[in-house]
């Protein structure tokens, strides 16, 4: 593994490197207020993009609001949200996390983490049942916020890990913050969400899970496993 100033030195190449073929600059794909964005995340986890989208909508459609959502049947919300995985543990999270925001902050709202500073943001959200650095981080991020915050998604993790970013066993949650350190500083809330756009995707259409398009990666010279698996007899 690296030292931490080559680490920094490294990731910043990375960061220019994948820039180059996905671009800067990258349009937000999400437009929900913290709130929303923030139910979206608990809808994603091990839940296909489609899916959780579905499910999501379907819970507009049906209630109309996150106060309805909160005060329904419970049932009448797992029906709701059937196209993701485990519908029948994330229905209740969901009204139980609804619940705790009312109480905590008085009004069903996450617009007041604007006025906090990014990691005191993060840390009120992750006290919440269920929200962890990923979902924390994507509420900052993802939503009206636009705050600088870094998700780490399983793409993300997997090309860091390949790259001896960092090491797999760290795990998602903790690499997260491992990662977002290693980011120059100066790096504004867009560079961050580049980052993050950038390393996903080059997962997505390079670096699969199963068997990496190694030949054809940008950073082929630079990552030690697609040097090992080119290179294999």
């Amino acid at each position: 593994m690296l030292e931490t100033t080559d680490k920094e030195a490294f990731v910043l190449e990375v960061h220019h490197r994948l820039s180059a073929v996905y671009g800067t600059q990258i349009k937000y794909f999400h437009d929900l207020d913290p709130l929303s964005e923030l139910m979206s995340a608990l809808l994603s986890h091990r839940t296909k993009n489609r899916d959780s989208g579905e499910a999501f909508a379907n819970l507009m459609d049906t209630f109309g609001s996150w106060e309805a959502v909160r005060i329904a049947p419970t049932e009448a919300v797992q029906q709701a949200i059937k196209p993701c995985t485990w519908p029948e543990q994330k229905a209740p999270r969901i009204q139980q996390v609804l619940t705790l925001i009312l109480e905590k902050h008085g009004s069903l709202t996450l617009n007041f983490l604007a006025d906090m500073e990014v990691h005191a943001a993060r840390q009120w959200l992750e006290e919440l049942p269920g929200v962890g650095p990923k979902s924390s981080a994507a509420v900052m991020s993802f939503s009206t916020l636009r705050a600088k915050a870094l998700p780490v998604d399983s793409h993300h993790f997997r090309v860091a890990v390949r790259l001896g970013i960092i090491e797999e066993k760290i795990g998602e949650g903790k690499a997260n913050r491992v990662l977002e350190n290693l980011l120059p500083p100066d790096f504004t809330a867009q560079e961050m969400y580049d980052n993050h756009q950038v390393m996903m995707r080059h997962g997505q259409k390079v670096c699969f899970h199963y068997k990496p398009n190694c030949k054809d990666c940008v950073l082929l010279d630079r990552c030690p496993t697609g040097q090992r698996l080119v290179n294999k007899p």
